[in-house]
């Protein structure tokens, strides 16, 4: 049993189920003093309610910190340049929130305690990945706080055994107003990059979500029966401008029309979730292998940061040589691991951060990018450093191509494969 009575605890706090029953615990049962902390990474329209249930369930302060700008500039576009994609498919967009906010916690606990001893938490569960995120970069940022994780507390634990079941019993008990019910069996974490949705029906992965749970795509079946087409500029890897070339036009709530403006990261983002959600575009189903050992079930909407990723893509296709994008696409395997693992602030995510970003310096240019009922389609990229020559390419002109020189490189490069033919006939 863990004594926090009396003691200060500064808990990442969300407004969903787990961490509102956590909160009120820890002030009722725990006889903590509780300050509330949220990190706006883009949830909208979340963040007032949740900030109203926190005072309403007695936290002695509730800090909110925009770290938009932040989490876009220094985490999704570093993913973004990298081409990250864990187990080739999941587009990290929890795993890059985490060590910013964690980041962020970290700043807010020192001004709200001031020099009195200090207790993180949060309200990740013993299973997920989430408790190793936030701990690990603690420990890195703040080794001399304390950390309390309530799942991992026997005392809260076996009060709570039958997971969200339990949770919910607790909060109809003491009045605590929660979003997921009955209609809505699941749950769900929103920020810039993405929106994830697990448990519930979800654990099921026989189980087809429903259209309404989606929140920034549409469906396929209901997308624009017309192609929108989007310009986006880069400049060494970053995206820096877009703006829509075709299709219907953006309502003016999406900031712009066409942004056109450098280093607009938060707006650009916003722009193309609008714009491909509009056209189907981003939602991913996987069972993916959590960093704790189990198979997990993860239902995601990443429209804009899957119509970049995409982009970014093209552009390297144009820009970087073979051997460089060869040693990239495995820096990026390793990475995505590293990131998903919570070892953002680690050594190796350092060292293989900056292996990838010394390619960038030549991946500038334009890509133009369809998107039509959840499929995206190169139309046109551009870059004043392209390696595509048309005519040493062509296959209607010699240009100064030396035909003569393929049947030296074709007989060396069989060199090794006729002094093994009789390993490799018939296998």
């Amino acid at each position: 049993m863990v004594d926090l009575e009396g003691k200060h605890v500064v808990l990442a706090y969300s407004g969903g189920l787990d961490t509102s029953v956590i909160l009120h615990w820890l002030i009722n049962q725990k006889k903590a003093r509780v300050s509330a902390f949220m990190a706006d990474v883009g949830q909208g329209e979340e963040l007032e309610p949740a900030r109203e249930k926190a005072i309403a369930l007695g936290a002695e302060c509730v800090r909110v910190v925009d770290i938009r700008d932040e989490f876009v500039r220094d985490f999704v576009y570093p993913a973004i340049r990298a081409d990250v994609r864990y187990e080739g498919r999941y587009l990290l967009g929890t795993s890059l929130a985490r060590p910013v906010t964690a980041k962020a916690h970290v700043a807010v606990a020192l001004g709200v305690a001031g020099s009195e001893s200090v207790i993180l938490s949060h309200g990740a569960t013993e299973k997920g990945n989430d408790q190793i995120r936030f701990e690990l970069a603690w420990k890195v940022l703040a080794p001399k706080f304390g950390i309390y994780t309530p799942w991992k507390d026997l005392e809260f634990s076996q009060q709570f055994r039958g997971g969200r079941k339990a949770m919910q019993a607790y909060a109809a008990q003491h009045g605590i107003p929660v979003v997921q019910t009955a209609e809505q069996p699941w749950s769900s974490d929103a920020n810039l990059a993405h929106i994830s949705y697990e448990g519930g029906i979800l654990e099921d992965p026989n189980v087809v979500p429903p259209d309404h749970m989606f929140r920034l795509t549409k469906s396929p079946r209901d997308a624009p029966d017309v192609e929108t087409i989007v310009e986006i500029m880069f400049r060494d890897g970053n995206p820096i401008k877009v703006k829509g070339i075709q299709g219907p036009p953006v309502p003016s709530f999406v900031y712009l029309d066409q942004i056109t403006n450098d280093h607009q990261p938060v707006e650009i983002l916003q722009y193309l979730n609008h714009v491909a959600g509009e056209n189907g575009v981003g939602r991913i189903d996987i069972v993916e292998s959590r960093a704790t050992g189990m198979k997990s079930r993860g239902v995601y909407e990443a429209p804009g940061v899957t119509v970049l990723m995409f982009a970014h893509e093209v552009l390297e296709d144009l820009t970087l040589d073979r051997e460089v994008r060869r040693r990239n696409q495995q820096a990026s395997l390793d990475l995505a691991d590293v990131i998903y693992r919570g070892l953002w602030f680690s050594p190796e995510r350092v060292y293989l951060q900056a292996q990838i970003d010394a390619s960038q310096e030549f991946v500038s240019g334009v890509v133009k990018v369809g998107l039509y009922k959840g499929n995206m389609f190169v139309r046109g990229r551009t870059s004043p450093n392209s390696l595509y020559q048309p005519k040493l390419a062509s296959m209607d002109e010699a240009g100064t191509y030396d035909p003569t020189t393929a049947r030296g490189f074709i007989d060396m490069t069989a060199l090794r494969l006729v002094g093994q033919a009789d390993r490799l006939v018939d296998r």
